[in-house]
């Protein structure tokens, strides 16, 4: 499994020790690399842009469940709200601000996330680590969520 990930200079650290904890994963960094201030949106920006073109591909291949496709993603910001909102901006975005491995799991289960976002100053490397293996191991529940997730993509006019 890909897993695009971002971050800003709050996020940095978590980073690392996400992508430490999880080898077995292709981590595709998308930045930043230091710990000078940075804008969060461009790092949204960055991972969006490579999950969008794997969601297209999954549609067209009927891969309902991005966790059944090749590629997820994960953004860290300090509150992790900022790197939510740019994400969910995008089309095919799902991004889910997580705070606890009941939300992360529900975040697949019923949402079908497939960016899981974290808060590198309220969440100890502990818990995001067992965040991002429930969120990569949690299947969409489709069925009657399904339906609800497609009204998720629909243009709402404003």
């Amino acid at each position: 499994m890909i897993i695009y990930i971002g971050c800003d200079h709050a996020g940095l650290d978590l980073k690392l020790k996400v992508m430490s904890a999880f080898p077995e994963f292709e981590w595709k960094d998308q930045g930043t690399f230091t710990g000078d201030s940075v804008d969060y949106p461009d790092y949204a920006d960055k991972v969006c842009k490579e999950l969008t073109k794997v969601e297209i591909l999954n549609q067209k291949s009927g891969v309902m469940d991005p966790l059944t496709g090749p590629a997820m993603g994960v953004l860290i910001c300090g509150s992790g709200q900022g790197m939510a909102i740019r994400a969910n901006k995008y089309q095919h975005m799902r991004a889910a601000l997580c705070w606890n491995e009941d939300i992360a799991k529900l975040s697949r289960e019923h949402n079908n996330a497939n960016i899981l976002v974290l808060s590198a100053r309220f969440t100890s490397p502990d818990l995001a680590i067992k965040m991002v293996k429930e969120f990569m191991n949690t299947k969409f529940a489709g069925g009657r969520h399904q339906q609800r997730v497609d009204k998720l993509a629909t243009d709402t006019g404003c």
